[in-house]
């Protein structure tokens, strides 16, 4: 969800078991929810790897992401709090800040952080779990964002229009901004992904190139809730 794996990250069971220290049972039952989830693959029942979704695949998903997620926005904008509210501006700060910094899964974590927060301020549990469902999915993809797509907008940041109609309190603005933002922000990824399903360019190469500017992180990797 958070974005800590790239598509097509592979697992080994004894190897996570080993990190977490635990024995390889617990981690083979959650590795196969994961894989019924569609956010792991396993092929000759032996290579399990992050899914990586198509473009046609990702598209589809967008398109019921702005109807749960702008349902959930528009639920939570009567709930959610002023202290909220801040740590939402917190998180967008650090969005930009790592953005412009190069510290590309800080990018991501923070955006991360930013949705979740407000989805989670519904309190609508059963939307929340279709949400995470298709973030388990969608996370890893946007590892591609960066740093050739990096979301742009005609206008204002539409974390920022979120924010706004979230401080007046206006629920259909709230639903909006967010819907915006999912639509604008990802006009790179999908041009990126045409490039990539036509062959302009390997994504074995974009992966390559990330490894060689950002230092891994396999405590922080490990620890990630989908294998919690």
């Amino acid at each position: 969800m958070e974005g800590k794996f790239w598509p097509g990250h592979r697992f080994k069971i004894r190897e996570l078991a080993a990190a977490m220290g635990v024995s390889e049972t617990p981690v083979r039952e959650a590795v196969m929810q994961l894989v019924r989830e569609k956010g792991l693959e396993m092929k000759a029942a032996k290579s399990i790897t992050v899914a990586q979704l198509s473009l046609a695949q990702y598209l589809e998903l967008r398109d019921i992401r702005l109807h749960l997620e702008g349902m959930a926005s528009e639920v939570a904008t009567s709930k959610i709090d002023n202290d909220t509210i801040q740590k939402l501006h917190r998180f967008h700060e650090e969005l930009i800040k790592a953005e412009d910094e190069g510290r590309w899964p800080d990018a991501l974590l923070a955006n991360w952080k930013f949705h979740h927060t407000i989805y989670r301020a519904a309190e609508m549990p059963e939307l929340l779990a279709l949400i995470e469902g298709i973030w388990l999915r969608n996370g890893p993809l946007v590892n591609f964002q960066y740093p050739h797509a990096r979301p742009t907008y005609p206008g204002k940041h539409q974390h920022l229009n979120v924010l706004s109609a979230l401080g007046r309190r206006d629920p259909v603005a709230v639903r909006q901004a967010m819907q915006n933002d999912l639509k604008e922000g990802g006009v790179g990824l999908v041009r990126l992904l045409e490039k990539i399903e036509s062959g302009e360019i390997d994504s074995e190469d974009l992966r390559r190139e990330a490894a060689g500017n950002v230092k891994p992180e396999p405590d922080r990797a490990v620890g990630s809730p989908a294998l919690r």
